[in-house]
């Protein structure tokens, strides 16, 4: 062995050469003479300096995303990849590979029947909490799980046969990043007590919530939803099933409620069902926010004598769609009033089927409603429209709010001097690493594997993660737009090689600096065009959501690709080194597209510009 050892000795001192040489190259001396060659940040070094011609100043960032597995960690993982059997060892597997995963949050059955405050839990599975049959009492949640990068939690028989006890959830999961939260049989047949949410999920990106099951059953136990999905951002949203269902003089009260965030969706099924003097109020849900989606399904059906307000509901929200399948239906005296409702900055859409249809002495009004609703198998009686169909308010002005400012500019804003306010270009993403190709080739990744991908990553149906996964791929099966080639890449290898194959091997590839001098006013420092400021072709790599790092990398048609220096616009100093990218031809985008929103024009009109946020990147051809 020694001998072998000896005889392998020269080979391996010279592959050892080439990757200190190579990484000299490309990190300017960013490796420790003790760096095992043969791992996939190793591996990386000698695919760049085989692939590339060019010295880039971008090639250390990329080295940044490889994957930090060890060389025995790399060659594991790859031979469980191949064998698919990945799933068995997927904590250890995503811990190692610096992936974004959900912890797997088991049942328990310990029971809990004292009074609990929580302040600095995360990822935790609350079964039995307010256990069987507790009486009075409270538990507070304030200020949990705040500031996060993937939260998750269970909720499961949470106050079940509870007797007045009372819940706070206060400040929960506030301006984190992927937030997943499951309330299953919460409160469960309790009298009595309540539950206060206030200042939940507020400025979460990726807010989930599920109640299954809440209050099922209940006797007068009151539910209050209070500033709850403030200025959140682009969630599968929140989903109520059977909640309050066969409850007896339950009121709900959703207040401020996901209001000014971002495409946010709830669902309401089977709520209220079977309910007896239930009351629900609706005031100022989804107001001013964008494109907010909410579905109600025999919501209230069979219910006696319930009501329910919708108050300012959706107001001054641009665009939305609700849709009320079997609302009320075969219920008894059911009141329901509909006042400001829908009335968005541009028109969105409602669709009400079998509402309060089979229902007896039912009262529904619908004051100051607005257009582009449809009203199908809906009850001839008992039905009120006053001042409906009205014009939408503003003509659609205050929608600007929704492109965030300086996100997209002109061409003529890159000069020396000009003062330009720069939008937020921090990365919201969860951070995660490349994955070796040796093992995302391994891996399942197209629509029609969908299931062997969720059950890699242990996604359950309907879950946050299933939704994150199949986002992601039907993303990267897309069909192309006009002039665009395109593809995901779950690999540095694989990055570069489609770079090279769209420009050539030489090649630069660039990031802007840092994050410095977001959401302020900068100043253009020193401008230069890259390729000499022609129109040229490049590759933009943007970050997928996925469980490891993915881009999506894309060229287009016709643009111009400057860098520039970014100064501080009362002492001029330098706090940051932009990358800006402008599409000259934008006669295929859309006519609602956010750049035409925020700059006033029309496709093929005028030339976008916008900057490469952190840690997005550009390759161009090298000058």
């Amino acid at each position: 062995m020694l001998k072998q050892f000896v005889f392998l000795l020269p080979f391996l001192s010279r592959l050892f050469h080439v990757v200190m040489a190579g990484g000299e190259r490309l990190t300017n001396g960013g490796f420790s003479p003790e760096m095992n060659p043969f791992t996939p940040k190793a591996s990386l070094v000698r695919y760049w300096n085989k692939q590339i011609q060019h010295q880039s100043p971008g090639s250390a960032f990329l080295l940044s995303k490889a994957s930090p597995l060890t060389a025995v960690a790399s060659a594991t993982f790859a031979k469980l990849a191949s064998e698919n059997a990945l799933p068995d060892r997927l904590p250890d597997f995503c811990s190692a590979a610096n992936l974004f995963c959900f912890p797997d949050l088991g049942p328990t059955l310990e029971k809990h029947s004292n009074d609990v405050k929580f302040s600095v839990y995360d990822q935790r599975n609350f079964t039995n909490y307010g256990g069987t049959i507790h009486p009075g009492g409270a538990d507070s949640f304030k200020k949990y799980s705040q500031n996060g990068n993937v939260v998750t939690d269970s909720f499961r028989r949470y106050s079940r046969d509870a007797a007045g006890h009372e819940d706070k959830f206060t400040s929960y999961a506030d301006n984190s990043n992927v937030v997943e939260e499951n309330f299953n049989s919460y409160g469960t047949s309790a009298t009595g007590g309540s539950g206060d949410f206030k200042n939940y999920q507020s400025g979460v990106n990726n807010p989930t919530s599920r109640f299954k099951a809440y209050s099922d059953d209940g006797n007068g136990r009151f539910q209050t939803f209070k500033t709850y999905t403030h200025e959140a951002n682009a969630g599968p949203g929140q989903s109520f099933t059977s909640y309050g269902k066969n409850g007896n003089g339950a009121p709900n009260e959703f207040s401020s409620y996901g209001i000014s965030s971002n495409v946010i969706g709830s669902d309401f099924s089977n709520y209220g069902e079977n309910g007896n003097a239930a009351n629900d109020t609706f005031k100022g849900y989804g107001g001013d926010g964008n494109v907010p989606r909410n579905n109600f399904k025999s919501y209230g059906a069979s219910g006696n004598a319930a009501v329910d307000t919708f108050l300012n509901y959706r107001d001054k929200a641009n665009v939305g769609d609700d849709s009320f399948s079997s609302y009320a239906k075969n219920s008894n005296f059911e009141k329901v009033d509909f006042v400001n409702y829908g009335k968005s900055i541009n028109p969105g859409s409602e669709s009400f089927t079998g509402y309060g249809k089979g229902a007896e002495g039912n009262k529904i009004d619908f004051k100051t409603y607005t257009q582009n609703s449809t009203f199908k198998d809906y009850a001839k009686t008992g039905v009120e429209f006053a001042k409906y169909n009205q014009s939408r308010l503003g003509g659609g002005k205050t929608v600007n709010k929704w492109v965030e400012p300086g996100k997209f500019f002109r061409e003529s804003m890159l000069k020396e001097g000009k003062l330009i306010w720069m939008p937020d270009i921090k990365d919201k993403m969860p951070k995660r690493s490349f994955l070796p190709r040796s093992i995302v080739s391994k891996l399942p990744f197209s629509t029609s594997k969908i299931a062997e991908i969720k059950c890699v990553f242990h996604a359950k149906d309907n879950s946050t993660m299933e939704g994150i996964i199949t986002d992601a791929v039907r993303e990267c099966e897309r069909s192309p737009t006009v002039g665009e080639t395109k593809r995901c890449v779950g690999s540095a290898e694989d990055m570069i090689d489609f770079a090279t194959s769209v420009l050539g091997r030489s090649v630069v590839l660039r990031t802007t600096e840092s994050v410095a001098g977001s959401k302020q006013n900068v100043m253009i420092g020193k401008v230069k065009g890259i390729n000499g400021g022609r129109v040229t072709k490049s590759v933009s790599c943007h970050q997928s959501l996925y469980p490891y790092l993915l881009y999506y990398c894309h060229s287009v048609p016709k643009v111009r690709i400057y860098e520039s220096d970014l100064l501080d616009p009362k002492s001029k100093a330098k706090i940051n080194h932009g990358i800006a990218i402008c599409h000259m031809d934008t006669s295929a985008w859309g006519a609602n597209h956010g750049a035409f929103v925020s700059l006033g024009s029309r496709p093929g009109q005028i030339e976008v510009c916008h900057w490469i946020f952190e840690n997005d990147m550009n390759w161009a051809i090298a000058d």
